[in-house]
């Protein structure tokens, strides 16, 4: 154990080093970062929204923050495999908590996220949003296509989220249709990986589904993302039933015959070339989940995408 100290998520003066807790004991702040709302000087802000009131079948991924972090706890602040140096030696991460939301007023939701989410951004620091149902993705993405115009979507998904939308729906499962008809993204330049249902429209997004997946090599996917979005700057969504539910049973609406978790992480592994501005991971349900499968693998997926960030900053 590099030190006796413990409950670095408040008792660190620094944002910077890994952590000494136990993985078994200690404050859960994801990975062990410092709590704080003091952003200045943070390269990466991580940051939870517990909301599920625009899921269509199964709640709970208000819990999935809390689930994410307590996960996050199994990563050992070694060297995370398979980034070959420490993540937080040189990139200053901070664990921001969660946005507080009145669940008796959801029509506030987006402004609320929005308000937030911008005072983070304009500190200058990536960040890195945990969902949560899908529907918050939609304020995120408005904040962040403010400050870089109309992104391109790259989008790790069993479902399309393009059903109707009047503008107002608060729903976990149109905000994609909403952020096309608004141009906020591009969808010329936009991918979804993993679909595995239909919806009334694609938009021309382009769609890699299930079974076209199941068929490519992690390669081949992180080429024809990379062949889709260009130079163009990118908002990165990963909703955790991309994963089969074999891999993520702990989700509001599984979908069978999806990928396994080690590939949907080698092709993360790949994307670190991209100009990727903004992530999230969403729709962690755990009172469906068993033996912490679904939360242990949104923080790995949440732990390569600090990884990515952590890399630029060695280069």
């Amino acid at each position: 154990m590099a030190s006796q100290d413990i409950d670095n998520a408040f008792m660190t003066t620094a944002l910077t080093g890994a952590a000494s807790d136990p993985t078994y004991a200690g404050a859960l702040s994801f990975m062990r970062r410092k709590f704080t709302k003091k952003v200045d000087g943070a390269d990466v802000v991580i940051w939870g929204i517990p909301f599920d009131s625009s899921v269509s079948n199964r709640p709970g991924t208000r819990f999935g923050p809390q689930a994410l972090r307590a996960a996050s706890a199994i990563f050992d602040n070694d060297p995370q495999y398979p980034f070959s140096a420490d993540l937080f030696d040189k990139m200053a991460v901070v664990d921001y908590g969660d946005c507080l939301l009145d669940y008796g007023r959801p029509w506030e939701v987006v402004e609320r996220v929005e308000k937030e989410a911008a005072a983070i951004l304009d500190s200058g620091a990536f960040l890195l949003s945990m969902g949560g149902d899908h529907f918050v993705t939609w304020p995120l993405l408005k904040v962040h296509a403010e400050r870089h115009g109309p992104l391109a979507l790259v989008q790790f998904d069993a479902h399309q989220d393009t059903w109707e939308d009047d503008g107002e729906r608060i729903d976990h499962g149109t905000f994609v249709a909403r952020a096309v008809n608004e141009g906020i993204i591009d969808p010329d330049t936009s991918i979804q990986i993993g679909i595995r249902s239909h919806a009334p429209d694609d938009f021309d997004i382009n769609i890699i589904h299930g079974d076209e997946l199941e068929e490519m090599n992690a390669d081949e996917v992180a080429k024809a993302i990379t062949s889709r979005v260009g130079r163009r700057p990118i908002y990165l969504t990963f909703d955790i039933d991309c994963l089969d539910p074999a891999f993520a049973p702990g989700t509001g609406t599984p979908v069978a015959g999806g990928p396994g978790s080690a590939k949907m992480l080698s092709i993360l592994r790949r994307l670190g070339h991209l100009d990727i501005r903004g992530a999230d991971l969403v729709e962690v349900a755990p009172a469906y989940d068993h033996a912490q499968i679904t939360a242990i693998a949104g923080a790995t997926v949440l732990m390569y995408m600090l990884g990515l960030q952590a890399e630029k900053m060695h280069e």
